[in-house]
């Protein structure tokens, strides 16, 4: 199980940001009465005793941007919300409930997660006389808290916790996966025409969907559900995508958008290249949404068959991607030709034993004398006259692994330093070819909240 998500929502200038800073401990998000500050949304790894989450700020709802970033907003607020396992709906308890909480909690009704009301700014208790109005918004818990005067943060962390998902045994053995695997949902995405739906219809064994040589033909996110060897997938076939600049209608628009939602909600990506063709800017765009997810993936080169013709080798277009995206270096690359349904069967068995390495939990012994044979074989340098220590490591989650590694300070860790840290446990771990998540937080964190 992923780290579960709690997104921050609300209309602006509520204490959304300050909330998050609040939980985080420290300031990360600006705080500023300027409404429509905080645009892009802001993560950070929160935890209330042994219980971490992913804390998830985000732009007010229905601001009007000074910068005509108001779409943008939106768009953020959308996939956070998306992503969500708790919505925390924030609202300012001294201007009671306004249109726009109204406009915010209707558009909150339609979205089937749990959720916690947080009324904030309540300095003293004479606020909370007004608490009545705010009930009815929607069907959740509420809380009523003051940042400015440290009301209630334990009282949020202990219901936040309460209402997450349940949480996994965090000890298993080594390579143990503490759950049935579920069906396999797949993303199948890259630019126009490189061959993704003659892949889908290789895999179905069937005509599901239009084959052509007219370049985006796929104009919608379509779900084929397969089997093989007595074991169900779901491919998520999504239109091609061509540069922006050359969008020349909203469906081309959509198709992009599309491919980024298809990305979010996959368990596992292949991301497809055209054996003829070099690297494109659509192709480093839809490998940075990969990569921003933490997807585990498989980099997919088609039209082998015309590749060999052109005298193309395996180690070339290998090291091509590796150069080209060097810090997914750990992506498995496959070569196929899908409409002769060359290596279909290999990408598939190659995609099942990726899913299963994002799916595994180490042992904590396991995961500390690694930790200690990376320190042993390259310490921490110095920095700012103080040497960095490292106290422990936990895995805190999967899809993806997910380890917290205890220390004095993490300003002390140089980024090459942790880079080369990353790398160790890849190689001393079965995460050799999915990301891993890497937190460094002080041992000095309250464990318990005061």
């Amino acid at each position: 199980m992923s780290v579960p998500k709690v997104v921050i929502v609300g209309r602006p200038n509520v204490g959304k940001s300050s909330i998050f800073n609040w939980i985080a401990g420290r300031m990360i998000s600006v705080v500023d009465p300027t409404a429509g500050v905080t645009r892009d949304r802001i993560t950070q790894l929160a935890h209330h005793g042994d219980r971490y989450f992913e804390l998830i700020d985000t732009g007010g709802i229905g601001i009007v941007d000074s910068d005509d970033l108001s779409d943008d907003v939106e768009r953020q607020i959308e996939v956070a919300l998306l992503e969500a396992d708790l919505i925390m709906f924030v609202m300012d308890g001294l201007m009671g409930v306004t249109p726009l909480d109204l406009e915010v909690a209707e558009k909150l009704r339609r979205i089937d997660r749990p959720k916690l009301m947080v009324v904030n700014k309540c300095e003293s208790t004479r606020t909370d006389l007004e608490l009545p109005q705010f009930y009815g918004l929607a069907d959740a818990p509420l809380l009523q808290t003051s940042v400015k005067a440290n009301r209630n943060r334990k009282e949020l962390m202990a219901k936040l916790v309460e209402m997450l998902p349940p949480a996994e045994d965090t000890e298993a053995e080594e390579g143990e996966d503490l759950s049935a695997e579920p069906e396999m949902k797949i993303a199948i995405v890259g630019r126009r025409n490189v061959g993704k739906s003659s892949f889908i219809n290789a895999l179905a064994q069937t005509e599901r969907m239009i084959v052509s040589e007219i370049a985006g033909t796929t104009r919608d996110s379509v779900d084929v559900r397969f089997e093989l060897d007595d074991k169900a997938f779901v491919a998520i076939d999504t239109p091609g995508v061509r540069k922006k600049k050359s969008l020349a209608n909203d469906i081309e628009f959509y198709g992009l958008v599309r491919a980024q939602k298809s990305i979010r909600r996959a368990n596992l990506v292949l991301m497809f290249f055209d054996a003829t063709k070099t690297i494109s800017k659509v192709d480093k765009q839809l490998v940075e949404e990969i990569e921003k997810y933490y997807k585990p993936s498989i980099f997919v080169v088609n039209k082998w068959d015309l590749g060999l013709e052109g005298r193309m080798e395996t180690e070339k277009w290998a090291e091509y991607l590796i150069k080209t995206f060097a810090s997914m270096r750990h992506v498995p690359i496959a070569f196929i030709t899908a409409k002769d349904g060359k290596n279909i069967r290999k990408l598939i068995n190659l995609a099942q034993a990726v899913y299963k390495q994002g799916r595994i939990r180490v042992s904590t012994g396991k995961l500390n004398r690694v930790v200690e044979q990376a320190i042993d074989r390259n310490p921490p340098p110095m920095r700012r006259n103080k040497r960095p220590k490292i106290y422990y490591a936990t895995q805190v989650a999967t899809e993806p692994p997910t380890i917290v590694v205890k220390c004095n300070d993490p300003i002390l860790f140089d980024p090459s330093w942790k880079r080369y840290f990353l790398g160790f446990l890849r190689e001393g771990l079965p995460f050799d070819e999915v990301p891993i998540k890497v937190y460094f937080r002080p041992r000095s964190e309250q464990e318990e909240d005061d």
